[in-house]
């Protein structure tokens, strides 16, 4: 059967419902934070393999290609099934991964085990979003896909951080069991929570989910979000080799840094949505980007010194983490009737930007060295500039939604969002 949440549920029921969506959140915090950490982890699996900077960061690529892959490839084959299925299912792909991550002996087995858990994390995400919406009355929509997105934030803001100081102080490892012990918790509470009668409506094939592909305006969105995500990925993704004169090479030092920097995102993300419903998105990615690429050219003098560390990768993380939003809202604007689909496409696009990120970073650094690497960041932060302004004209300037958008495409108030 498919679920469908009462129009006006009591206190207790809607309580109930959010409680159930922040079990997804949970699990998206613990297979987020199995991502993330990568960057953090990165040092120490050049020491632990034998490999040099640029080999160890193409584990990052992989597992982002392969969620870029996985999302709507791996949706689009279980549209049928229920939801606590499919949500069980992908969390028991990432454990395996997971393990096999924590096992592995060599580099090679490393790639593949991120492969099985990248697959994992690109089932999850976007089915988690999605039945949260199925949990509660419509005017909650927003809340709850909002609450989904904050277990992202927090593990961008708290998990990969701390599974970074963990790696440190204990061993890598001890890390990656880490965030499998994290994705146990979240499989539990998916079993005990979420209901196992839940469908969804199918969005079709997927061909109709690349669709909206042949419209224009799309595509010069989704490729600002490309440009724009590569730039910011390639100082996260390589954040521990740029920032290494300032931290000593301590792993506790770095996840100081990129505490800092998810604080910062935190905020970012809560003011670009402010600021979307009063001046408009493509004004707000406008300001952000320029910001970002001010930052990025400036990192080189604050890689020497940990308190110039922290305060640079606060003043850049808040721009880069000021895109997502607005650029969510101008892909409704243009296609509200496909919103569930160019949204998808968009965390798919996400994925690919992290995976050039960790190419791209690895060229630049060869080039130019790692204290450098940014400023190439900041003229792909220049390029999606002009990609928005594209984007923007070919939308003809149009204004973007009031509000933030349904499974099925409508649209509720943004303020329920935040």
């Amino acid at each position: 059967m498919v679920h469908s949440p009462k129009t006006e549920p009591d206190p207790q029921a809607s309580a109930a419902g959010m409680g159930r969506v922040a079990v997804l959140a949970l699990g998206v915090f613990a297979v987020g934070t199995g991502e993330f950490v990568l960057a953090g982890l990165l040092p120490m699996l050049v020491d632990a393999f034998d490999v040099s900077v640029a080999r160890a960061g193409q584990i990052i690529t992989v597992f982002a290609l392969t969620c870029a892959v996985s999302a709507p490839v791996l949706t689009t084959l279980t549209a049928t099934w229920r939801r606590r299925t499919v949500l069980v299912t992908a969390i028991m792909i990432y454990l395996l991964g997971a393990a096999g991550t924590a096992l592995a002996g060599s580099y090679g087995q490393i790639i593949a085990a991120q492969i099985v858990a990248a697959a994992g994390v690109g089932l999850y995400i976007p089915n988690a979003s999605v039945t949260a919406a199925t949990l509660v009355a419509p005017r909650l929509y927003g809340r709850a896909i909002a609450l989904v997105v904050t277990g992202f934030t927090a593990a961008v803001a708290f998990g990969a951080p701390l599974g970074t100081a963990l790696g440190g102080l204990l061993d890598w490892r001890a890390t990656m069991w880490f965030t499998a012990a994290l994705a146990l918790v979240g499989l539990a509470g998916v079993l005990a929570f979420v209901p196992g009668d839940v469908r969804v409506t199918s969005a079709g094939g997927l061909r109709a989910r690349l669709q909206p592909l042949s419209d224009r305006r799309v595509l010069a969105l989704l490729a600002t979000t490309l440009v724009a995500f590569t730039a910011v990925f390639i100082p996260y993704t390589y954040i521990g080799v740029i920032y290494a004169p300032a931290t000593g090479d301590s792993a506790v030092a770095l996840a100081v840094l990129m505490f800092t920097g998810g604080v910062a995102g935190a905020i970012g993300n809560l003011a670009a949505g402010f600021f979307t419903d009063r001046i408009g998105g493509a004004r707000v990615v406008t300001v952000a980007l320029i910001w970002l690429a001010t930052g990025l050219v400036l990192v080189p003098l604050a890689t020497s010194h940990f308190g110039a560390a922290l305060a640079m990768i606060a003043l850049y993380v808040m721009a880069a983490f000021a895109i997502t939003t607005p650029q969510q809202h101008r892909l409704i604007a243009v296609r509200p009737e496909a919103t569930p689909v160019v949204l998808s496409l968009n965390q798919s696009v996400l994925y690919l930007a992290i995976a050039m990120s960790g190419l791209l970073g690895a060229a630049g650094i060869g080039l130019v060295g790692a204290r450098y690497v940014s400023l190439l960041a900041a003229l792909l932060a220049l390029l999606a500039l002009g990609l928005s302004h594209i984007a923007h004209r070919l939308a003809g300037g149009s204004p973007d939604p009031k509000g933030t958008a349904t499974v099925d495409g409508s649209l509720t108030s943004t303020s329920m969002a935040r």
